[in-house]
């Protein structure tokens, strides 16, 4: 019988939250954002030899395109670790980080490894939902039993709405709620111990002169929470899921 022994988390950040599509990371590549996330953590830990470091386990969604040929590894050279620091990438959807995490840590407790690094990346403005080439078995949906697999969240909101009646009016005031609740998280500072500040430079070619101007800004915090989202305007958001549903 294996003995168990103790796994514990020595350093941990993440990088701020962007918009898909439309925010400041739209151009960012997401292992960019990976390394940016582990050369904070690990200057959290001076005393550590980056040798000692085994492997690594990292979740995403959609491993394609620029988040694509095992991310895990090329985030670990590219973040200047030893080249005996390997790297796994594992997909469970939306739980895909935290699954790394718990493999990560049953490794620890079961004695195959002291020292490893787990975490996620994504970005939903680079790699679309679904992927760039979504290509469903048609045995998915031949039975019913078996639509679960090609279930997205959104639909799984509205069920779950529809089953336990939460109304949209209920679902509005609690999103108004943790837009406020995030808010005011940020103007205290709440974040900032787990933040990784990470630079975005924007190019703007210049007609007149040909030159591409190149300018930078630093961001520190989420960009989801709106100061000016309201009930009123909530209300007026179409559902996005189901035609009639309640989750927007």
């Amino acid at each position: 019988m294996t003995q168990l022994q103790d796994a514990y988390i020595v350093a941990a950040t993440r990088t701020p939250i962007g918009k898909s599509g439309r925010g400041y990371f739209r151009n960012t590549r997401p292992d960019d954002l990976l390394v940016a996330a582990l050369k904070h953590a690990l200057a959290q830990v001076p005393t550590l030899d980056p040798k000692a470091i085994e492997d690594s386990i990292i979740g995403c969604s959609f491993p394609e395109g620029e988040q694509g040929m095992n991310m895990a590894r090329v985030a670990m050279v590219l973040a200047g670790l030893p080249h005996s620091v390997g790297g796994a990438t594992v997909n469970r959807f939306c739980a895909s980080g935290l699954t790394a995490i718990q493999m990560a840590a049953d490794r620890i407790r079961t004695g195959q490894a002291d020292v490893l690094i787990a975490g996620g990346a994504e970005s939903m403005s680079l790699v679309p939902m679904t992927g760039n080439k979504p290509s469903f078995n048609p045995e998915v949906f031949a039975r019913d039993e078996n639509i679960g697999l090609a279930y997205g969240m959104g639909m799984t909101a509205e069920k779950v709405a529809a089953q336990w009646k939460v109304s949209r009016e209920d679902q509005d005031a609690f999103a108004l709620q943790s837009h406020q609740r995030a808010l005011a998280a940020i103007a205290a500072g709440e974040f900032a111990d787990e933040m990784t500040p990470v630079t975005v430079a924007s190019r703007t070619p210049d007609l007149a002169t040909g030159e591409v101007v190149v300018k930078t800004r630093t961001v520190e915090i989420d960009e989801g929470p709106r100061p000016d989202t309201t009930l009123e305007g909530l209300g007026k958001l179409r559902p996005v899921f189901a035609a009639k549903g309640g989750v927007t």
